[in-house]
């Protein structure tokens, strides 16, 4: 069984629909992919319908921005209830102080570029949560950097001139509260020290007496030496090993199925997550 647990739509910072998502998971020979836009459920509904007529279980999770020791973490919540107060109230915070950031950004970078607020809104449509991926299309579009991987070198990166911090909870609260929704909080790319800072051994361990149930070990900005460090640092927490993609659509160069998670900790997922993954 080939399983993708980690992967973005046009309903967060992706470049295709939920439905072409779960259309590209079957592409690409996938038996379970999940859906984890940033901060928001709202492509739930047109993936699970896609699910439904193509044959592809769907697992509909979440991807929870989040801070610990000063750094920026994600989180990845599977199975959660969208509704319940705990986390989306949460999630809310985080999509409104995303949106202020990057109107802050844009001012900034407009001030040097020609880019406005208008260019960006033109690359975004529907219930999106607009981010600095989206700045960088507008890049894109004005033809002031070739694509994504270039205006985050050069503009959007978080030790940048332009850069604006946003709100998130501490990661301990944002595990308690994906485990209050009845959802499995999986940490999402801990060991990705080539896009900036990662936390300390500690930080696992403060999660986990929070509620974490598993780290995403297996990804492509992972190398070998954060690989043996995070398989170790589960191994001593007790914590579930998951693989994926991270995949974007044309955003990133991740492809899906390129890492995959075992049958056994998607089980234990669903064992302890509140909804369940939805089964052709």
């Amino acid at each position: 069984m080939r399983i993708d647990l980690h992967t973005h739509s046009t309903a967060s910072d992706g470049t295709q629909s939920p439905a072409q998502v779960v259309a590209a998971a079957r592409e690409a020979g996938l038996d379970v992919v999940a859906l984890t836009d940033h901060d928001t459920t709202a492509g739930w509904a047109e993936a699970a319908q896609a699910a439904v007529e193509l044959g592809v279980a769907l697992v509909r999770g979440t991807e929870v921005s989040a801070r610990a020791q000063g750094t920026s973490i994600h989180l990845l919540s599977y199975l959660q209830d969208p509704e319940h107060p705990a986390l989306a109230e949460e999630l809310g915070r985080v999509r409104d102080a995303r949106v202020g950031r990057a109107r802050q950004m844009v001012e900034r970078i407009g001030r040097d570029l020609p880019v406005t607020w208008d260019d960006v809104l033109e690359q975004v449509g529907g219930d999106v949560v607009v981010g600095r991926p989206h700045i960088a299309d507008a890049l894109v579009a004005r033809g002031l950097v070739v694509d994504r991987d270039e205006a985050f070198a050069r503009l959007l990166h978080s030790d940048g001139r332009y850069h604006v911090p946003h709100y998130a909870p501490d990661g301990a609260t944002a595990v308690r509260a994906i485990r209050a929704a009845g959802g499995v909080p999986v940490f999402a790319h801990p060991g990705a020290d080539a896009r900036g800072r990662i936390v300390p051994d500690a930080v696992f361990d403060e999660l986990a007496a929070a509620g974490l149930a598993g780290v995403e070990v297996h990804h492509r900005d992972h190398s070998p030496r954060q690989v043996e460090r995070l398989t170790a640092i589960a191994r001593r927490l007790g914590l579930l090993v998951t693989g994926s993609s991270d995949y974007h659509g044309a955003g990133k160069v991740n492809r899906l199925g390129e890492n995959l998670t075992d049958p056994a900790a998607l089980a234990a997922i669903e064992e302890m997550g509140t909804t369940e993954v939805l089964r052709p």
